[in-house]
């Protein structure tokens, strides 16, 4: 029953780990978010963003690359729990 269960079962549990882990980088991209948080910046700068929109983006900014952060050194180190 072992060798049925090694055969068949731990190659599908390695593929869907793999494509976890690829979606929670493509989900969490950290590049991404400090582009974005790089060009709005930008735009505040040029005067095409007002300065309340700007704040609200770049608060909005930063806790999302703070969880992306966190999400990228958990994946990393192997702590990545999946909870139901």
């Amino acid at each position: 029953m072992f060798i049925l269960d090694d055969l068949l079962f731990r190659p599908f549990v390695g593929i869907v780990d793999t494509l976890h882990t690829m979606a929670l980088s493509e989900l969490y991209d950290v590049d991404a978010l400090e582009d974005e948080l790089k060009e709005n910046q930008l735009l505040y700068e040029l005067g095409e963003r007002p300065e309340t929109v700007y704040q609200e983006r770049k608060a909005e900014l930063e806790a999302e690359l703070e969880i992306a952060r966190d999400v990228h050194e958990r994946l990393t180190s192997g702590r990545v729990e999946v909870k139901s």
